[in-house]
């Protein structure tokens, strides 16, 4: 990715419950400096502390001190609040508490080797039929374009285009291996697994471009699975929309 849009440290983020995963990693990460920081003191005063002088002679005691024991609670303490105070309620935010439908953008995502297939249900807000006997190089989605609910339908491969400030429902899938669908500046990563319909949801707080990748290594042509995420005003999405109903009517 362009390291002048995404920088060298977290990437930018766009995303309404990103501060919050952004904050855990920075806990996490100061966290696991201290520890090395810390346990490389107490490894560097043991290696002094006790190393081989001449007229000493090895103790196979244990050491008496409470201190180690007093350190390795308050680790692990730290570890559960961690788990319990931090990771779990945003877990449990951004995997549950979705939005209501009626509010929101909803499509389907097919993941396929090595392409994104981005499947919209119209103003109408029905998707279409889909049959796999229909696939074919120009319907990568085998939609029945014949059905009633498919007529205002858009489908689109590696353009995604959405609005901001509007919640986003994705229906994840894949028509061949394991994909995961990521895109680092809204803070979402999730698998796309065949004979699974997953459901992932965000929502954008500012405009742009950036890129859709695949985190999971899926083929020969992995690195080159790469979409594009357009994060637009409510005006130019419905721009956009009418742009892809002209060009079905050609």
């Amino acid at each position: 990715m362009n390291s002048s849009i995404y920088g060298w440290h977290l990437p930018p983020n766009v995303s309404a419950h990103g501060a919050a995963i952004d904050q855990l990693i920075h806990v996490v990460h100061w966290f696991m400096i201290a520890l090395f920081i810390g346990w490389g003191i107490f490894l560097l005063y043991t290696l002094i502390r006790f190393r081989e002088r001449p007229g000493r002679t090895a103790s196979y005691e244990s050491a008496k001190s409470k201190l180690p024991k007093l350190v390795e609670i308050s680790v692990v303490l730290f570890e559960v609040f961690l788990l319990i105070g931090l990771s779990i309620p945003i877990w449990s935010k951004v995997k549950n508490e979705f939005p209501p439908a009626a509010d929101s953008l909803v499509v389907r995502v097919v993941a396929q080797q090595f392409v994104w297939n981005i499947h919209y249900p119209g103003p109408d807000r029905l998707f279409g039929k889909s049959d796999p006997s229909l696939i074919s190089d120009s319907n990568a989605l085998g939609i029945d374009w014949n059905d009633p609910n498919a007529k205002d339908d858009i489908a689109s491969i590696n353009q995604f285009h959405f609005p901001v400030n509007k919640p986003v429902i994705v229906y994840l899938s894949s028509k061949d291996v394991i994909h995961s669908f990521a895109i680092p500046v809204l803070r979402v990563k999730q698998d796309a697994i065949p004979g699974m319909r997953i459901p992932v949801w965000f929502e954008a707080v500012q405009t742009g471009q950036f890129e859709i990748a695949c985190a999971q290594l899926c083929g020969v042509g992995h690195t080159l699975m790469k979409g594009y995420v357009s994060i637009d005003t409510p005006e130019e999405f419905e721009n956009w929309v009418k742009e892809q109903e002209a060009a079905k009517n050609l």
